[in-house]
């Protein structure tokens, strides 16, 4: 077997300013083993429709956190490899609905502050995307018409997808949230289950608790209450598929003022559900834990 350490991917070879010892590094590595010793198989005409995904997406911490980036790429190389992906973020709130620019090497927004200047120079130069974006306003054009914008993927979108799919070989076309409202979402990502038949991704991008200004450094060891009630109540509901209780959140949801003093970070969670093939059916867990306090749930939906 070739030594995957001497065969960077693209994007390590784009991210060359990172040290041999940074955790990312050793994620790549690991990668390319696991590509040399089986390839990841592609979705093909007649599989299964894929999922949509839920996830808590980080931001440059996870480049650093080498058991958080194997979960996420497993829980890639555990569905067909999509032929494209359509992801909505929690950091792009615009309406009507626009979608981010679909030619080739899509540019990156580095909407996060204070973090070392290596992350600032990540790239995720991704193919082009332009018959992705067709068929999306085509999946689109009855409820959203989205405009495409010259805007780049922001790190809600490209920082998990640069951990899962660091190959960047995946046409990907962002989507903004024209609302957050869950009725409109869930009717959003309607819209879009559709084309999971056809080997497309659908993602919903956020954090299942964000309260960041309410995070103290002893929550790294103890998560506070208010995050862990608040994750209780969502883990419950989607286990039961209780989809009225997910849509009352913002008068059922205990901790809602500390989970979520914005609710950006959960509403993606609706586009997610309602691209499933039943939105009230339990979802599959796949990520479960804390980071500085804050909830990594992660979840599937057939």
């Amino acid at each position: 077997m070739n030594d995957p350490t001497n065969e960077p991917t693209a994007t390590a070879a784009a991210d060359a300013r990172l040290p041999q010892d940074h955790p990312f590094v050793t994620h790549l590595s690991r990668v390319a083993e696991d590509e040399a010793g089986r390839a990841h198989r592609a979705w093909e005409p007649g599989d299964a429709p894929l999922p949509s995904l839920y996830v808590s997406h980080g931001a440059p911490p996870l480049f650093e956190d080498l058991a958080w980036m194997a979960e996420l790429r497993n829980w890639a190389r555990a569905m067909a490899k999509p032929r494209g992906i359509v992801i909505v973020s929690a950091h792009w709130e615009s309406a009507p609905a626009a979608m981010t620019s679909t030619v080739a090497g899509t540019p990156l927004v580095y909407d996060f502050w204070g973090f070392a200047p290596l992350y600032y120079e990540m790239q995720y130069s991704t193919p082009d995307a332009s018959e992705l974006g067709r068929r999306l306003v085509g999946a689109l054009s009855r409820a959203e018409r989205p405009h495409e914008h010259q805007r780049g993927l922001d790190h809600g979108a490209w920082v998990p997808l640069k951990v899962m799919y660091p190959e960047a070989d995946i046409p990907v076309v962002q989507v903004s949230l024209p609302s957050q409202q869950p009725d409109r979402l869930l009717e959003l990502g309607r819209r879009l289950a559709e084309l999971r038949s056809e080997g497309i991704l659908v993602i919903g991008s956020g954090f299942m608790t964000h309260g960041l200004r309410y995070v103290r450094p002893d929550h790294a060891e103890q998560p506070p209450s208010w995050s862990v009630e608040f994750d209780a109540w969502a883990a419950h509901a989607l286990a039961t598929g209780d989809l009225d209780e997910l849509v009352d959140f913002a008068k059922r949801a205990p901790g809602l003022p500390y989970a979520h003093p914005t609710v950006e970070h959960f509403t993606p969670l609706f586009v997610t559900m309602g691209a499933a093939t039943d939105p009230s059916a339990p979802v599959t867990t796949v990520i479960e834990g804390y980071m500085i306090g804050l909830s990594r749930r992660s979840f599937q939906a057939a």
